[in-house]
């Protein structure tokens, strides 16, 4: 994505075999007249809007006399003249608080001397063609835009029209790594606005996996039962949010053992285990992420279970270690020596030698930063991110698995095809960590009784 450009979006489109609006000028004249005054009243600021203020004073603090230019990015083509939904940069939803109803090729310019203005492209007047004949932009096409006047009072910043914007010579941009690294690093320490967001999303997130046991029956009958699985778990996010934080995975059967299983056009089958990994991400942006593995039938079978006693152990010993000051890779390492040891008296690794044999079971990571990306702030540097320090406020996932994939001759046949993670989201507090997920069941007895009291419900 180009960062830096006034532009609706990335390809020109050729819509002229469609167009057949009449351009004459009594056409022209009749289309913009008759319409009632409208009225636009000024909306309440929005809480996010202090806080967004305060992340923009302490980026300008990193770049003195620089002026800093942060585009929220055009509409992505889908195909000839469709476009992705939309969705901004996640460093200009930070810095202005504008989510899921911002504009496209909006441009958030932070001057040498901390003045803020938003610049983007204001509705068109009744008595332009633009009005009726612009199906990207135009009003009878997608709504009525906001204002300038209603923007300035719903973010708290000054706005002006996109066409008033004019780049100069030292532009600091996103293509400028360390304009993306800052506001990368802004992002590691969450604010309580942050916070709020994050548990909101989870709570979001929960009932999506509740609905989505609730409809375990109709998954099982369908031969695409994973779709099922992702229809419904999607459903939840629209409803509550703005969409998924990314794309679902309805895991079933040894798709669970493809870390990013998104096709989700498997069945659901009763005796088998279903991975599901999924987010909500609300009107802010901010999102979810978390997996359960859970089984089909209601019960785990002992293979089963034995790999999920070992993948929760190996979560457990991770978010026990979770305080301010550790190292965050050490929350990984806490993890992983927990799948070495199980994977070694289960019998699967060679003799020690140093090399991390039990890495074929488990070769991801166990944590990342989680917040407006679902793997957020991810142009920090080393040492701020996997080498830096854990503070209060920040949130990341824990979700150490165990895969073994289906014609792995290293591991029992009775383990073949089983594929488990357990993935929650966790927030440094002062003195330790909380789970923001705490209330979705985690243990093999407390999701046995969640599926088999959704089944017969």
């Amino acid at each position: 994505m180009t960062e830096n450009t006034t532009a609706t979006h990335e390809a020109e489109i050729d819509n002229s075999n469609r167009s057949t609006t009449p351009q004459s000028e009594t056409f022209l004249n009749y289309i913009s007249s008759s319409w009632a005054d409208r009225v636009d009243e000024l909306p309440a600021e929005l809480a996010v809007a202090k806080f967004a203020a305060d992340r923009r004073k302490a980026l300008a603090a990193e770049f003195p006399g620089k002026r800093l230019v942060i585009a929220a990015g055009a509409l992505k083509q889908r195909s000839n003249d469709t476009f992705y939904p939309y969705r901004p940069h996640s460093a200009f939803a930070h810095l202005t608080g504008w989510g899921s109803e911002s504009e496209p090729g909006a441009i958030l310019v932070i001057d040498a001397s901390g003045e803020t203005t938003l610049y983007f492209q204001e509705r068109a007047g009744r008595d332009s063609d633009e009005f009726f004949a612009n199906p990207e932009i135009g009003e009878f096409w997608i709504g009525p835009r906001p204002s300038l006047a209603q923007v300035a009072a719903l973010l708290g910043v000054q706005t002006a029209h996109l066409a008033e914007f004019q780049s100069a010579d030292g532009d600091v941009t996103l293509d400028d790594a360390e304009l993306g690294r800052a506001t990368s690093e802004l992002r590691l320490v969450k604010d309580s606005y942050e916070l709020a967001e994050m548990q909101a999303a989870v709570d979001s997130t929960q009932r999506g996996f509740n609905e989505v046991l609730a409809a375990l029956g109709d998954a099982s009958a369908h031969p695409r039962g994973e779709r099922v699985i992702e229809g419904v778990f999607n459903h939840r996010a629209r409803l509550d949010g703005n969409e998924v934080g990314y794309e679902t995975i309805a895991a079933a059967g040894a798709h669970a053992c493809t870390l990013h299983w998104i096709r989700n056009d498997g069945a659901v089958r009763e005796g088998d285990l279903l991975l599901l990994d999924a987010g909500v991400e609300l009107d802010s942006l901010y999102t979810a992420d978390i997996t359960r593995t859970i089984p089909i039938s209601g019960t785990f079978t002992e293979p089963q279970r034995r790999v999920y006693e070992a993948v929760l152990e190996a979560a457990d010993a991770a978010r026990a270690i979770v305080k301010p000051g550790i190292r965050f890779g050490d929350v990984h390492d806490a993890a992983m020596a927990v799948i070495e040891r199980v994977t070694r008296e289960w019998g699967l690794l060679p003799e020690a030698d140093g090399t991390p044999y039990h890495r074929r079971y488990m070769v991801h990571g166990t944590s990342h930063h989680l917040g407006l990306d679902v793997h957020d702030c991810a142009q920090a540097k080393r040492e701020m991110y996997l080498d830096g320090v854990l503070e209060p406020g920040m949130v990341f996932t824990i979700e150490p698995g165990l895969y073994f994939q289906p014609d792995d001759l290293t591991v029992p046949e009775e383990l073949r095809g089983i594929g488990i993670r357990i993935e929650d989201d966790i927030v440094v507090t002062e003195d330790g960590c909380v789970n923001l997920s705490a209330n979705i069941p985690r243990t093999a007895d407390d999701v046995e009784a969640w599926v088999q009291g959704a089944r017969t419900a």
